[in-house]
């Protein structure tokens, strides 16, 4: 256990592991990665990320034994720079996203990263959708200015893949701490139908029935369209709907929908996509707190390497993917979150209990001290 830091069963929260362990330069060993299935060993897109890993850091010591089985990764320094990724295409450009967005603040230099595949399946959050809800979220706590920016250049849905986005991220030595404890009401609801070598029309059906559910909460409602032809379409048909509600606070709900990928399970009519989407969204409404679902590890993330204050965010209901961060980060950093449970009024009618998440941050430089 000593030689090898933290040690951990399975390939269940897999990219938390890693990152973690990049970020509080704690070595780790994962075990028994789908040891008892007949095709044990870890997958094509977990050894993308791990070459991704080794791409954006200097000087990390990667491990795998023959089978595949167990994983030691012991982490160099995170350099930054500008890298070029293929993804795989078995998920989405979205997993391999999610965890650079929580590494590029503390990088050495500004990160400029073009990452190829898949930019839009049901599985992982999309790049819409982590251009509109994550990228303001970071703004929040002082990663902000004209550096930090996520562009699709070209679109590729599920299975072919095809696509490429470039996000660029500027460093930030000390994260800011925050007092997010009141969402406030919804002010409007921005989103983007896309559709790629099918007809326009579709994003048109899907703007119109997510219009039908949504008119009869809000006026101020606008869906783009967004049709990408030829070389900028991928390799595969599909189309999709992102919806994100705004509120007078600036804390951003969002939902989205795709379409099956081709030749997997039943075709989506565009109408049936677009209410669902839409009542998707009113659920995310229903939940409150002041960040959605998606983006609560990367709001626990950025209080936990704050300043040496106080940060307090208002979350709704945990999933399950939050509780086992907010486990991990106890591991990692030693830092335990005050939780308090906040019981809605009887005469309210919103969804949940609502959390107040309050930490003392570890500082992101302080902890470089201690490395040393």
């Amino acid at each position: 256990m000593a030689s090898h830091g933290l040690v951990y069963d399975g390939c269940n929260f897999f990219r938390q592991r890693l990152v973690l362990s990049t970020l509080s330069g704690k070595r780790v060993k994962i075990k028994n990665v789908r040891s008892r299935e007949e095709d044990p060993g870890l997958r094509d897109f977990e050894a993308s990320f791990i070459r991704l890993l080794d791409k954006v850091t200097n000087g990390s010591r990667i491990e795998i034994n023959q089978t595949g089985t167990v994983l030691f990764y012991q982490p160099g320094l995170l350099y930054g720079g500008s890298v070029e990724h293929d993804c795989s295409t078995q998920r989405s450009i979205g997993y391999y996203l999610e965890a650079l967005l929580m590494l590029a603040p503390f990088m050495k230099t500004s990160l400029k990263a073009t990452l190829r595949g898949v930019t839009n399946d049901s599985t992982d959050p999309t790049v819409d959708l982590l251009k509109t809800t994550a990228l303001p979220l970071m703004k929040k706590f002082g990663i902000d200015g004209e550096g930090i920016d996520l562009k699709v250049v070209k679109r590729g849905m599920a299975p072919g893949g095809g696509g490429e986005v470039v996000f660029t991220c500027p460093v930030r030595r000390t994260i800011r701490p925050v007092q997010l404890t009141d969402p406030g009401k919804i002010k409007r609801i921005r989103g983007v139908a896309y559709s790629v070598r099918v007809s326009p029309q579709m994003a048109n059906r899907i703007v119109d029935s997510a219009r039908a559910v949504l008119n009869q909460f809000l006026p101020d409602i606008y869906i783009y369209t967004d049709h990408m032809k030829g070389a900028n379409s991928g390799k595969s048909p599909g189309f999709g709907l992102t919806l994100v509600a705004e509120t007078l606070n600036g804390s951003f709900f969002s939902a989205e929908m795709s379409s099956t990928p081709q030749g997997q399970g039943d075709p989506v009519l565009p109408e049936d996509l677009g209410r669902n989407c839409a009542k998707l969204l009113l659920e995310e409404v229903h939940r409150g707190g002041c960040v959605d679902s998606s983006n609560q590890s990367l709001a626990l993330l950025l209080m936990t390497l704050g300043q040496q204050d106080v940060s307090k965010v208002l979350l709704g209901p945990l999933s399950p993917y939050t509780i086992e961060f907010l486990r991990h980060i106890r591991d990692f950093f030693q830092i335990m979150f005050k939780i308090e449970v906040q019981k809605p009024l009887e005469d309210e009618r919103k969804g949940g209990d609502k959390v107040l998440m309050t930490c003392v941050g570890v500082g992101y430089s302080n902890l470089n001290k201690t490395l040393k």
